[in-house]
């Protein structure tokens, strides 16, 4: 099933903040119909009335998909409000953090799920999201969730919900590590001198630059490190203490990576 003929039984938007703005907006560039959508959200922002969005009024009564874009912790709420619009067969797509297959499953009985880890890059169109359905997710379900997805970026899929906990440490909460790098380059730079606008510019520049480049197919990453890193030179003085075996970069992202899938485990129990 492609976008436009999504526009026959229509898409259940539940939540329009952040993420679930940045779908429906690549929905709509993608074909979708704005008479095709409904959105719940108490907070609706301005801009769906002014693209013809429908905020209040019944329910659809047998849309083709219901995306739940809620916060894990507004999701109890949300659940039973949306219930009856998923006895048609929808299917159910979520991309909140840490909320099971297994609650989705309690609330929708019948219905294929699919929970799906998109990552905040989708506000440009470059997220990388992960996808895994239940037992009753068949191939053409995926594929609709694939392509819903895909009109923020790369879509990957998953062989087993377990994994969904790791990919949410490190694709879901990645972004907010790459900032935080792009944060303590700044940092460093001005340390060393350099004005803060100056930090600012070279860091967003080169953490930019460095992964458009890994994003190319050629060298992984470590050939594109060794490449760039002469024999007792600047960047292999650096590197000396990054790449540090007891304190380096390896053991803190494995650190920070493995707090994150831990957090995911404790909200999804």
């Amino acid at each position: 099933m492609t976008l436009a003929q999504l526009n026959e039984r229509g898409l259940l938007l539940v939540g329009c903040g952040r993420m679930g703005g940045a779908l429906l907006r690549g929905w709509l560039d993608r074909g979708l119909d704005p008479a095709a959508v409904r959105v719940m959200d108490p907070a609706a922002p301005g801009w769906l009335a002014e693209r013809g969005i429908a905020t209040q009024g019944a329910l659809p009564e047998e849309p083709a998909v219901i995306v739940l874009a809620v916060k894990p912790q507004m999701m109890g709420a949300a659940l039973p409000q949306v219930t009856d619009a998923a006895r048609g067969g929808a299917l159910v797509l979520s991309v909140a953090a840490g909320v099971t297959i297994a609650a989705y499953e309690r609330a929708f009985p019948a219905a294929p799920v699919v929970r799906a880890m998109p990552n905040t890059p989708a506000a440009i169109g470059q997220a990388i999201t992960a996808i895994v359905g239940n037992a009753r997710a068949d191939e053409a379900d995926m594929a609709l969730a694939e392509t819903l997805m895909g009109a923020v970026g790369q879509v990957v899929r998953l062989t087993d919900e377990a994994q969904m906990d790791a990919v949410t440490a490190l694709s879901g909460s990645g972004p907010a590590y790459v900032f935080h790098l792009i944060e303590a380059l700044v940092a460093a730079g001005e340390a060393e001198g350099l004005p803060a606008p100056l930090a600012l510019a070279l860091a967003r520049a080169t953490v930019a630059g460095a992964g458009a480049l890994a994003m190319q197919d050629g060298p992984d990453p470590a050939a594109l490190r060794e490449a760039v890193t002469s024999p007792g030179g600047t960047t292999a003085a650096g590197l000396a203490h990054l790449m540090d075996a007891g304190s380096g970069l390896v053991p803190l992202i494995g650190r920070t990576v493995a707090a994150a899938a831990a957090r995911g485990r404790e909200l999804g129990a």
